[in-house]
């Protein structure tokens, strides 16, 4: 990691946050306000969702399946579009935003990492480099090897892997080149979904490595995962969603503090 922090001040990975700025519990990078997804059937997947997600921290959101997680995540950054006054990103409707600039602002990683064979209307082959170096080229930037490198060894990539395609890479490699891709964008918040539930334990820890690395400098990451293990080893911050509500925000310390009777049995089976 030693190339990387030496260029740590750079423009690249940057994040505008005043480093002796700490939580304290009214500074929120991302706000929710009655936030509801009703389906044709009139069924509810989320039920009046507020939440406050701190600036600079990790926050989990666990709770059973169908609860509505992932559609609450795909809400932060348009991937399901929320109504008009209800997420907000620096106090900003993002509804308001134009949406490419908003998914460079709120970059995602999903459970399975897809990776670009062939990069239009640019002519790339489809290497690690090319993948890594698509977003910034659809705003016109074109980012260094020097750069690229220096992503690939946050990820915990080394140089070997700038010319290989996806086809060479196992799950974990291709979801670390996923992550390289994403911050390439220089998010302000990171969204991920299961993103080691098919990774081996080693793969898993690597990603968490990176997260908490990211942290550190100052980035929101908002996690969804069934782990409660790996929620309470990275996350400050955890939510629970239980049928479409929150039932419990509570720190990770705490978390077997949970007092609702649903997020209560989960916890308890879960462990």
């Amino acid at each position: 990691m030693e190339n990387f922090e030496d260029g740590a001040r750079e423009h690249l990975l940057s994040v505008n946050v005043n480093e002796n700025d700490g939580f304290n519990g009214s500074e929120s990078k991302i706000q929710v306000k009655n936030l509801t997804r009703c389906l044709d059937k009139g069924a509810s997947i989320l039920k009046n969702v507020s939440l406050e997600i701190p600036r600079g921290k990790i926050m989990g959101i666990i709770g059973p399946s169908g609860g509505g997680k992932s559609t609450l995540l795909r809400a932060l950054n348009r991937l399901w579009e929320p109504p008009s006054g209800t997420v907000f990103l620096d106090g900003k409707d993002i509804t308001g935003v134009d949406v490419l600039e908003l998914r460079r602002k709120v970059g995602m990683l999903f459970q399975l990492p897809v990776l670009f064979e062939e990069l239009k209307p640019f002519s790339k082959t489809g290497t690690v480099a090319d993948n890594i170096r698509y977003g910034p080229l659809l705003k016109g930037k074109k980012i260094s090897d020097e750069q690229v490198y220096k992503l690939l060894t946050f990820a915990d990539l080394d140089s070997s892997f700038f010319n290989k395609h996806g086809n060479e890479l196992s799950v974990g490699q291709a979801q670390r080149v996923a992550l390289a891709r994403t911050l390439a964008n220089e998010p302000e918040v990171l969204l991920l979904d299961e993103p080691t539930s098919a990774l081996d334990p080693i793969s898993t820890q690597n990603i968490e490595d990176v997260l908490v690395k990211l942290k550190s400098k100052g980035m929101t990451i908002v996690m969804v995962s069934h782990s409660i293990k790996q929620i309470k080893r990275i996350a400050d911050v955890v939510c629970l969603l239980v049928g479409g509500e929150i039932v419990e925000v509570l720190s990770s310390e705490k978390l077997s503090e949970a007092k609702h009777p649903m997020a209560r049995r989960f916890l308890d089976l879960s462990s």
